[in-house]
């Protein structure tokens, strides 16, 4: 069934992606970009690619580009823009962490309930995919600010998709693994901007260390075209499950790591 789809944060990695492989599935698909230089680049490949893709500004901070995107035609909505901040919990500046709940968390959720009110009103039985993360069911040393605002869309996601069942809107969360598009190693590099060995006491070194154990190996730099190929699959299909990880050894990686959690000890 062919659908209409809004992909925010398309304007690079896994969003760019999926919003091209969905495209070229035959979905009407509009990627929305947060910067002007990556609309241009985007609808140069759209074009070198003979594709019908819309490629559209939409900087989620900017209130009246978000007044216009809600004027888009699209019966789901898949929320992908979003940023990382890496650095021990412990220590990361609190106005750091503010600012990727605002970009991760409130400003998706405000878009996303300004979408919903027109689709109840309008009868429509959209959907709303939220791209949580695996951080979003563990919280890995070193990535917390970030885990954290994946946490707080999956518990948003948990409840919106009960309370959007009786108006036929769907609800669903993709939870990508360790995937190499450069998201994972530039939230790792953003730490270092602050972290001072004079000041902190969590010093660089041991945070490299912390970063090159996560996601310095296989594990943590996953093909990321595998990942595109599953969201091309989740986003436009009416039945599915809520939560879907991938790949699969990280579900039974995150399953086998909530267990631990009940019976650790400290």
């Amino acid at each position: 069934m062919k659908r209409k789809i809004l992909v925010t944060g398309a304007g690079s990695g896994l969003g760019e992606g999926a919003a091209i492989g969905l495209s070229q599935k035959g979905h009407d698909v509009i990627a929305a970009a947060q910067t002007w230089q990556q609309v241009s680049a985007l609808r140069n490949k759209v074009k070198d690619l003979g594709l019908s893709l819309k490629v559209e500004k939409l900087d989620l901070l900017d209130k009246y580009e978000v007044k216009q995107a809600t004027t888009w035609d699209f019966d789901i909505l898949v929320n992908n823009a979003g940023i990382g901040e890496g650095g021990p919990i412990s220590e990361i500046p609190i106005e750091i962490v503010k600012n990727n709940f605002e970009i991760n968390v409130f400003r998706p959720l405000e878009f996303t309930q300004s979408i919903i009110k027109k689709w109840v009103r309008s009868k429509i039985k959209g959907k709303v995919v939220f791209i949580s993360s695996m951080g979003g069911l563990f919280s890995p040393p070193g990535f917390s600010a970030y885990a954290s605002t994946k946490h707080a869309l999956e518990a948003m996601a948990e409840a919106m998709q009960v309370e959007l069942k009786p108006y036929g809107i769907q609800v669903q969360t993709i939870n990508p693994g360790a995937f190499l598009t450069g998201f994972n190693e530039a939230m790792a590099a953003n730490a270092m901007r602050w972290l001072d060995d004079e000041v902190n006491f969590t010093k660089r070194k041991d945070f490299q260390d912390i970063v090159t154990n996560l996601i310095g190996n296989a594990e943590g730099r996953l093909d990321p075209a595998d990942m595109i190929a599953k969201m091309v699959e989740v986003i436009p299909a009416e039945e599915g499950k809520f939560r879907n990880v991938f790949p699969s050894s990280v579900e039974e990686l995150l399953k086998k790591h909530q267990k631990e959690m009940y019976e650790r000890v400290i």
